[in-house]
């Protein structure tokens, strides 16, 4: 059965119950407690505790509580505990109510159940400080409103730039060679290790010799016996020569001398040839480095006979890379630009080889590799309406390896001598294009959609839709909302777009 609590009382039975002597009022209170067979003193408790555990959080909510206090079961206890707890009871109210006036208990409780059943009302003397703390202090100077969000500005950097056009490519071995075996035999050794950096001239393969120095020494040999027979037959045709004159000798047997002194020494140039012939598929069988260059993988291994009738037998790659070729298609519309620029006249060869090339890798920002054009196409591909264009640049570290994905820059041939650089982060997108958020004069906020030019680095050229004296948001764009008055922190950006 749930009891009705002392707090739970109606309005008229509380003014009668402070109207009582205090004995009376304890008794009154023991009363409220008896149809439920509740502890009073365990309900006083509880209701004390939770006062005292809502109001440390200051959060005590009196329609909440007094639900919370008035609804909740009471627990049962026997006659003995009820006895006892109301005997406590007695005595504590005595003690506590005896020891002030009348006046001052009476004030005393109705705090008490103030606090507990009515609506805790926060004292004026603390809440005046707070908001007295909280008002701004009076200043007859301007400032900022109270909360403008601080954000970093600056104003555009002006310095000499020169247009570029920047193209995609990709970067190309200046030679590429397969080493095939050109004589027949079986692969002897195999001088380098796969992926080694050789010289020219160095061996890399050898191929089964002593075949061909035998070839060799029967081609000399042949040589030797048709020299003597061009001296035998030059001999003879001279001495029937001499006694044709005296009469001892027909004319046709000096003819014939000299028949055999002219064909003999004809054959005496053929075996000769074939001397050569048997010395250079000697040097066939020794494979060596055409240019300084790095080795691929070898494609066969010692043993394997190649060479053969018909047969090309590629032994292995090698590549060079310094220095080495960066090749992009330049399309129409930018070649009609840098004709514009140069004013419809084409450059010379010798002028053409002197153009500048910068070249830089997906993962940079920059351009730090830089050669010259070293070829440009005499047209355009009518197939990709593209003009095909190929520069060459020094590679001594081996940064660039062929088949590398790079951006290749190049000059328009247009300087703007007062451009204004922003950095790139600086700038952000929407439907309607490029923009950047710059201050007016009364440091708000306003978008300023921009054209852009090409890439310094980490800042980026502005074309039109900026002033010098602009001052650009760099960051925390979050704060810098179009419309906004803000508090910019002015910064003076250094070449690469940062604080120095």
């Amino acid at each position: 059965m749930k009891g009705r609590r002392f707090d739970c009382l109606s309005g008229e039975e509380r003014r009668e119950s402070n109207e009582r002597s205090p004995m009376k009022l304890s008794f009154h209170i023991a009363r409220g407690w008896s149809n439920g067979s509740a502890g009073a003193a365990g309900a006083l408790d509880h209701a004390a505790f939770r006062r005292k555990r809502l109001k440390a959080e200051n959060v005590i909510d009196s329609k909440r509580l007094e639900r919370d206090l008035c609804e909740k079961p009471v627990s049962t206890f026997s006659h003995r505990a009820l006895a006892r707890v109301a005997g406590a009871f007695f005595l504590v109210s005595a003690f506590i109510l005896g020891a002030a006036p009348p006046a001052s208990a009476e004030s005393a409780w109705e705090k008490l159940f103030r606090e507990i059943g009515g609506a805790q009302k926060p004292s004026p003397g603390k809440d005046a400080e707070p908001a007295k703390a909280a008002s701004p202090p009076a200043s007859g100077a301007a400032a900022p409103p109270a909360g403008a969000p601080t954000v970093p500005a600056a104003r555009p950097r002006v310095q000499k730039v020169t247009e570029y056009v920047q193209l995609t490519g990709n970067a190309t071995s200046v030679n590429t060679v397969n080493l095939i075996a050109r004589v027949e035999g079986y692969l002897e050794k195999i001088h380098f290790r796969d992926g080694q950096t050789v010289r020219k001239g160095d061996l890399l393969f050898t191929i089964q010799q002593q075949q061909y120095k035998d070839q060799l020494r029967q081609a000399e040999s042949q040589v030797r016996a048709l020299e003597a027979a061009v001296y035998y037959a030059r001999t003879e045709a001279s001495r029937y020569g001499a006694l044709e004159k005296k009469g001892a000798a027909a004319q046709v047997v000096v003819d014939n001398w000299n028949f055999q002194a002219a064909k003999t020494q004809a054959d005496l140039e053929a075996a000769k040839a074939q001397v050569d012939i048997a010395k250079l598929n000697l040097s066939y069988t020794e494979v060596r480095a055409p240019f300084d260059g790095q080795m691929t993988k070898h494609y066969m291994d010692p043993g394997n006979t190649v060479g053969g009738a018909g047969q090309r037998t590629v032994l292995a790659d090698i590549v060079q890379l310094d220095p080495i070729y960066v090749v992009a298609n330049l399309s129409e519309a930018e070649l009609f630009t840098i004709r514009s620029n140069l004013k419809q006249k084409w450059p010379e060869y010798a002028e053409l080889l002197k153009v500048p090339v910068e070249v830089g890798l997906q993962n940079q920002n920059n351009f730090p590799y830089r050669g010259t054009i070293e070829y440009v196409a005499p047209g355009l591909d009518p197939k990709t309406g593209t003009l095909f264009v190929r520069g060459i640049l020094k590679n001594p570290t081996l940064s660039l390896l062929p088949g590398f994905f790079v951006q290749m820059r190049l000059p328009k041939g247009r300087v703007l001598p007062g451009a204004l650089l922003v950095p790139d982060s600086a700038l952000q997108s929407d439907q309607g294009g490029r923009f950047l958020l710059v201050l007016n004069q009364d440091d708000v906020v306003e978008q300023r959609y921009v054209q852009l030019g090409e890439l310094d680095g980490n800042l980026r050229v502005i074309l039109s839709g900026l002033n010098g004296d602009d001052r650009v948001v760099l960051s925390d764009f979050w704060r810098a909302s179009p419309g906004t008055k803000v508090s910019p922190k002015l910064i003076k950006l250094d070449r690469e777009g940062e604080n120095p």
